[in-house]
């Protein structure tokens, strides 16, 4: 079964150091050009039991942008996103970039679209490729998104050059299961340290007339500690 509902296949554990991830990032931001379209391919931690709706920041960034595509998911899975909003305006606009690039991958799973114009908009190179993965292993096993997924504990740093930001944040995916599309059945697992996972993404600003930041990479540490 995949692993982006709390499963077992398509795990992307990216166990790089800080100082290789920081290094591969300003040369993708540098080769994206700050970036652009990619034309190729529950009592849970923090958890309040229900699913947040976007926040204000994402929200805003949408009323600004009618292009954005729809990052809706189905009622039977709750994504909740507990996050606290940077002052900073920019890196309020990165975070709520980097949970849209989450909703939009939950999106193209949900659709069983390996192709989702939603993941390749808010994201470049390594991240629409990443993204790209998990919803195919999804859509092979056929498999969906079932529960609740919940995110929180986030962190925004501004790379020392300005053109980008890394967001950080923890994922406890212990109420969040595969659901198979032919029969209905849901695949219950038990919580165990698999469930805490630490994702780190570089989001690069938006550029010409976009209001948009996209993922360029995406890290993914399986059994967090630090998450738990």
């Amino acid at each position: 079964m995949p692993n982006l509902g709390g499963e077992s296949v398509a795990r992307r554990a990216l166990t790089t150091t800080a100082a290789a991830f920081t290094a591969t990032a300003a040369l993708l931001l540098t080769a994206c050009g700050g970036g652009g379209d990619d034309t190729s391919p529950d009592d849970i931690k923090g958890a309040d039991g229900a699913a947040k709706s976007p926040s204000a920041s994402a929200s805003g960034a949408a009323d600004a942008d009618a292009d954005r595509p729809d990052v809706s998911v189905p009622k039977d899975l709750k994504l909740v996103f507990d996050f606290d909003q940077p002052s900073d305006a920019k890196q309020a606009a990165a975070l709520a970039d980097a949970e849209n690039y989450i909703r939009a991958l939950k999106h193209g799973i949900a659709e069983q679209d390996v192709n989702d114009p939603a993941y390749r908009f808010y994201s470049v190179t390594q991240a629409t490729q990443y993204a790209k993965s998990q919803i195919e292993a999804w859509v092979k096993g056929g498999y969906t998104v079932y529960g609740t997924d919940k995110y929180y504990d986030d962190e925004v740093t501004a790379m020392s050059d300005g053109k980008g930001a890394i967001v950080s944040f923890c994922r406890n995916q212990a109420k969040s299961y595969s659901k198979e599309i032919k029969s209905g059945k849901v695949h219950y697992t038990e919580e165990t340290p698999d469930s805490y996972q630490k994702f780190r993404l570089l989001m690069a600003p938006p550029s010409g007339d976009s209001k948009v930041w996209k993922a360029v990479t995406i890290e993914v540490i399986g059994k967090a500690k630090e998450c738990q």
